[in-house]
């Protein structure tokens, strides 16, 4: 069983092209969406408008996953981080000092789902699937620090093909598809200040539901007697920390310390 994991963003659409053109040998593409109400929205349109007819096209499967609890109810990871009495954040918000707390969003919500799906279709420690993760060379550094499933074997198809992430935009245009936006929860705490700056002058709505996520969360730790965390490293409130006008920014890099090559491609 070979699968890619597929994050909606530009590197694991690459690999849905390399593996429509046959220079890749995988069939199917597995996206653990963490929910409608988590995802940024673009991501998703992009995954429903775009990636998944043109899968279909190519005679590709591309499943979309969720988290299911043992209820068989649906699990989202907004769901969790609002849900009444919540005593953990499984995002990596930042600390008063800007340092991210621990988290557990990938492992829970995207690594363990793909990995259901693979366990219900047989794999096993002794019969691994195979998964391929986006990561391209410039992002190599992601790749060392993945974490190894025991019913997993991991490859990254594009670090062996010496792919970067400008090659992969250009496969894609040559494909006559558009470039997917970056892909990641529209909250995620290791987004830079200047995707935060274009959410709150471009999608005020979007940034208006992360100062209501931040408060939220703020105030169940204030419940449970613990300092407040941030969403930015600034070390206070999202609607203190991003200005409301645009002042013509610096540049930044775009490091977004998630490392496990499941987020974010």
């Amino acid at each position: 069983m070979r699968v890619i994991s597929y994050g909606g963003g530009i590197q694991s659409t690459a690999l849905l092209v390399l593996a429509a053109a046959r220079k890749i040998d995988y069939a199917t593409f597995l996206f653990a969406n963490v929910g409608d109400d988590s995802e940024h929205p673009a991501t998703l349109t992009y995954v429903r408008d775009i990636a998944r007819p043109y899968a279909a096209s190519a005679g590709l499967e591309l499943h979309q996953l969720e988290r299911v609890r043992r209820d068989g109810t649906t699990e989202t990871l907004m769901g969790r981080l609002t849900r009444p009495g919540a005593r953990s954040i499984p995002i990596p918000v930042r600390m008063a000092n800007g340092a991210p707390g621990r988290r557990s969003c990938t492992s829970d919500f995207k690594i363990k789902v793909v990995g259901r799906w693979l366990r219900e279709r047989g794999a096993t420690p002794n019969r691994p699937a195979t998964v391929g993760i986006g990561i391209s060379v410039d992002e190599i550094h992601r790749a060392n620090r993945r974490r190894s499933e025991p019913h997993e074997q991991v490859e990254y198809p594009l670090l062996d093909l010496g792919l970067r992430r400008e090659d992969c935009e250009r496969i894609i245009k040559d494909a006559g598809l558009p470039v997917p936006p970056k892909s990641s929860c529209f909250f995620c705490p290791f987004r830079t200040v200047g995707a935060w700056r274009e959410q709150r002058w471009q999608e005020p709505e979007l940034f208006a539901r992360s100062v209501a996520l931040e408060q939220t969360v703020n105030r169940h730790r204030a419940a449970l007697g613990r300092d407040p965390v941030y969403l930015t490293r600034y070390g206070r409130p999202l609607t203190e920390a991003i200005p409301a006008q645009q002042d013509s920014p610096a540049e930044e890099s775009d490091d977004s310390g998630c490392d496990s090559g499941w987020c974010m491609t």
